[in-house]
């Protein structure tokens, strides 16, 4: 079983050895390449969306402030030096971070710096995800932190839902079931639906850490399998979670 989250400062490596495999991908993928489930981008497009995430979050974390999105900023033609540029920034505003002090985010979860360390990692592990596949490459995410990424979607993502889209619909209790780490959660119906004390499912669904993972961004993976009530967990699970 995954502790989740991690210590603040335990997500320091694990961002940097995502945003350097992040870098690699650039020295040896096409600029104009689709990225197949991001609709319309190319690896260009991906990697200027990125690296302003990470610039803006930096400022975010530097000053504990809501600071303003630029995301489209433009990143220049040498993609890869920008990107590994953009990626310093945050790692040394998050190492130069207390992770108790105060801060401004837009999870569901308490508004200290702390949610800055985690939601970097999991941004970047799926945008990984994306570059490899625009690659054609293959990517294997550490389940452990696959596993915290799931627990991110529905701690921190969940109950803000409603800020981007409808809140998802659940009618009986849901179980999620990652089968290389024995992490469950357990969704109980509300709206949004919330995480609650393990009970008897009326729906389970069972894939590896980071297929649920990437089921839950909406990204190409193999599909969680079902049992139980179905259609319950078919509705839910095809339901939009994140901005």
């Amino acid at each position: 079983m995954t502790t989740m989250p991690f210590p603040a400062r335990d997500y320091l490596p694990v961002l940097r050895e995502l945003t350097g495999g992040f870098t690699e991908v650039l020295r040896t993928t096409d600029p104009a390449a689709p990225v197949p489930d991001c609709a319309g981008w190319t690896v260009g497009d991906l990697t200027t969306h990125l690296g302003n995430v990470h610039r803006w979050a930096a400022a975010v974390v530097t000053t504990g402030e809501v600071q303003p999105q630029a995301f489209e900023t433009g990143a220049g033609a040498d993609l890869a030096s920008w990107y590994a540029e953009s990626a310093e920034l945050l790692l040394d505003a998050l190492e130069a971070a207390t992770p108790e002090d105060r801060c401004w985010h837009f999870g569901g979860t308490e508004k200290t710096k702390a949610f800055w360390f985690r939601r970097q990692v999991h941004e970047t592990a799926v945008h990984l995800a994306d570059a490899h596949s625009a690659a054609g490459t293959g990517f294997t995410l550490d389940p452990a932190v696959a596993a915290d990424g799931v627990d991110e979607v529905l701690v921190a993502w969940l109950p803000r839902v409603t800020r981007w889209h409808a809140a998802p619909s659940l009618a009986a209790p849901l179980a999620l079931r990652a089968t290389d780490t024995g992490d469950a959660w357990t969704l109980h119906p509300g709206q949004p639906p919330a995480l609650g004390p393990a009970a008897e499912p009326a729906a389970t669904a069972e894939a590896t850490a980071q297929e649920l993972l990437l089921h839950l961004w909406k990204r190409s993976a193999t599909p969680p399998r079902l049992s139980g009530e179905t259609a319950i967990a078919e509705q839910f699970l095809q339901a939009p979670f994140t901005a």
